[in-house]
């Protein structure tokens, strides 16, 4: 394991860690690779991260990706790590300031420019409005829409008095929908060009300080409900604001960066 390179990186507060892995070398070294995911994103104990990213080669993209959560549950998409994997791929020439890379969730395209990376989603899909959710004797109303993975919004007049974990764990787990769940947004509506927003994410299983497609997400609903205007400013719970771009095809802009590059020795893994 000594001599293995990884990059961190983080946007809006999520924080990956990125290793290339073109020529195969994790695949050499671990048999479990959500195991290895895991144990490396460990807090305090390892290197700690939101999650991990592979760069893999790719017959229809400059690069592909395959993108871990911390609990080393693979997922389809991510926003802010989309990000990230530009900004470091634009850094180690495996792609030029334009690129496109392959994920679950099809092909991305990325601009980075500076520590600003623009990146364009995949087409929202499966989108509905204000339906109830049930918990014994409570009702919930919310809103969902696919951006790459699944997430529900919920409107609110405070979202800074909401116990986030709390309810957000009751609809991410909730069976409408189904065994793998969705990612929870709760957001409050500032005016019509910007938006406060608190973030459940399913893989991590707790309150994360921003989520990208989460924030797309946001944007997508409160549009189709008439709320906000395009760009729209995401506030995340991490500092940064990130601008939502809602025409043709749904845009995700703001600043990834470079944290530190390391190499990982065995220890991390203990």
């Amino acid at each position: 394991m000594k001599g293995l390179e990884f990059y961190k990186l983080n946007a809006s507060g999520n924080d990956f860690i990125i290793i290339d892995n073109r020529d195969g070398v994790i695949y050499r070294l671990c048999k479990d690779v959500p195991d290895f995911v895991a144990k490396v994103c460990r807090q305090h104990l390892s290197v700690g991260a939101d999650g991990l990213i592979l760069i893999e080669n790719s017959d229809k993209a400059d690069f592909k990706w395959r993108f871990f959560n911390s609990d080393g549950s693979e997922a389809e998409m991510c926003g802010n790590g989309g990000r990230c994997v530009a900004r470091y791929a634009y850094i180690k020439g495996i792609a030029k300031s334009e690129m496109s890379f392959e994920t679950q969730a099809g092909i991305i395209n990325a601009e980075v420019s500076s520590s600003k990376v623009k990146i364009q989603l995949t087409d929202p899909s499966e989108l509905k409005l204000d339906y109830p959710l049930r918990f014994d004797d409570t009702e919930i109303f919310i809103s969902s829409v696919n951006t790459g993975v699944p997430h529900a919004v919920v409107i609110s007049d405070d979202i800074e008095r909401i116990p986030v974990d709390e309810i957000g764990r009751k609809i991410r787990y909730h069976s409408v929908f189904g065994a793998h769940g969705t990612n929870v947004n709760f957001v409050q509506i500032i005016d019509e060009g910007n938006v406060k927003i608190r973030t459940y994410e399913r893989g991590v299983e707790g309150e994360t300080l921003a989520c990208g497609t989460g924030a797309v997400a946001t944007g997508v609903i409160l549009k189709e409900k008439g709320l906000v205007n395009t760009p729209v400013r995401i506030w995340t719970k991490g500092g940064e604001i990130i601008n939502i771009y809602l025409e043709e095809h749904v845009y995700l802009e703001g600043e990834s960066r470079v944290v530190f590059k390391g190499e990982l020795f065995e220890e991390a893994l203990l």
